[in-house]
């Protein structure tokens, strides 16, 4: 793990052990198909992908040199892993259509917008500002990793507690400036991508200490988010030239201090509370008053057996929550308790200093 296996990929997935890698990312030859030299309006000629591993002789050359990568990564991923693979209208469908025929089942489409894409120098067509991911899970229901409330909070702008969810659209710019990687004034590879494509996508679907493959390694983007994340990483590349580019690039990138690859726990994943221990330990009374919303006008009793009464409702806060609204009810969210100034909190508040004070007397036990 950690390194780079230089070689063709199809040879060294054989050697790699079965069931092995949490992810694999994925950025396979477009198979372009440019039949000719792509020109400014200045005249000077556009640097596009002509190299030689994107060409192909047919799509029937193409379809089968795909497949076969595809299974072979199939091979080595974990029943509970995901594949992420990027392409542009030359390829992703085609590779989409082969994930299906192989059984993956795809979880998301999403868009990478270039917020600062090539012009269409000709006019001829729009200009092709974005490319697709497919993420997608080896087995249908297996349970996989997806961090939504860590993508929520990537997402948070400020206007919003806890920040949006994370849409299927990701708008970056394209590698430029000192992310552009150079040998000699020339562009180090022709499709590197942006480092902050390989974060989220890392961020959002692996664990720290999880094993990141990457088939088409390049200049090591991948390896280097891995890097960075605390996963471990292997990248295949069979040109000498990318593989120097990407040890020099790797030997530079520093890992995160563990503490900062850690997530708050979600409100799901925090201890298990019941309402009852509150009024038993006396963080609220039997014939306290609460109150459903922060200016809300309907009323609930305390009983003392942590229950709650309502007009001719009587059970938990969330039931008799869900009986009042409609609708699945979080009851420490929606119920409210007065302070003594006469201030509205929710009793989630309370938990929360509940919690706080239990772990605290476990460490001083």
């Amino acid at each position: 793990m950690d390194e780079i296996l230089q070689g063709d990929c199809l040879e060294i997935l054989a050697q790699l052990p079965e069931k092995s890698v949490d992810l694999v990312f994925a950025d396979p030859p477009y198979n372009l198909q440019l039949n000719q030299a792509l020109y400014r309006p200045n005249m000077s000629q556009v640097d596009a992908v002509d190299d030689a591993w994107d060409q192909f002789g047919s799509f029937a050359a193409y379809d089968r040199f795909t497949r076969e990568w595809l299974a072979a990564c199939r091979r080595v991923l974990k029943d509970t892993g995901t594949l992420w693979v990027i392409g542009t209208y030359h390829n992703i469908h085609r590779v989409g259509a082969i994930l299906q025929d192989l059984d993956f089942w795809i979880l998301n489409e999403i868009a990478w917008v270039k917020t600062n894409p090539m012009p269409n120098f000709r006019g001829v067509r729009f200009t092709n500002a974005h490319e697709t991911l497919l993420w997608a899970q080896k087995i249908r229901g297996a349970r996989y990793t997806f961090h939504h409330h860590a993508m929520k909070a990537l997402n948070d702008d400020g206007t919003k507690e806890g920040g949006f969810q994370m849409r299927s659209d990701w708008w970056l710019p394209t590698c430029t400036g000192k992310e552009r990687l150079k040998v000699d004034g020339q562009k180090a590879h022709t499709t590197q991508k942006p480092a902050a494509l390989l974060y989220r996508v890392i961020l959002s679907s692996t664990n720290p200490g999880d094993v990141v493959l990457d088939p088409f390694f390049g200049t090591g983007t991948t390896g280097a988010a891995a890097k960075k994340l605390g996963r471990h990483w292997i990248g295949i590349e069979r040109e000498p030239a990318y593989v120097r580019v990407a040890q020099e690039r790797l030997q530079a990138v520093q890992p995160a201090l563990d503490e900062a690859l850690l997530f708050a726990p979600t409100r799901r994943e925090r201890p298990r509370v019941a309402f009852g221990a509150l009024v038993e330990q006396g963080w609220l009374s039997p014939g306290q008053v609460l109150y459903f919303g922060k200016q809300g006008v309907q009323q609930a009793v305390v009983l003392a057996n942590g229950h709650i009464r309502c007009g001719e409702l009587t059970g938990s806060i969330h039931m008799v929550g869900r009986q009042l609204s409609g609708a699945p009810c979080n009851g420490w969210e929606h119920w409210y308790y007065e302070t003594e100034a006469g201030k509205r909190q929710p009793i989630e508040a309370l938990r929360a200093a509940y919690l706080e004070q239990a772990a605290l007397s476990r460490r001083d036990e």
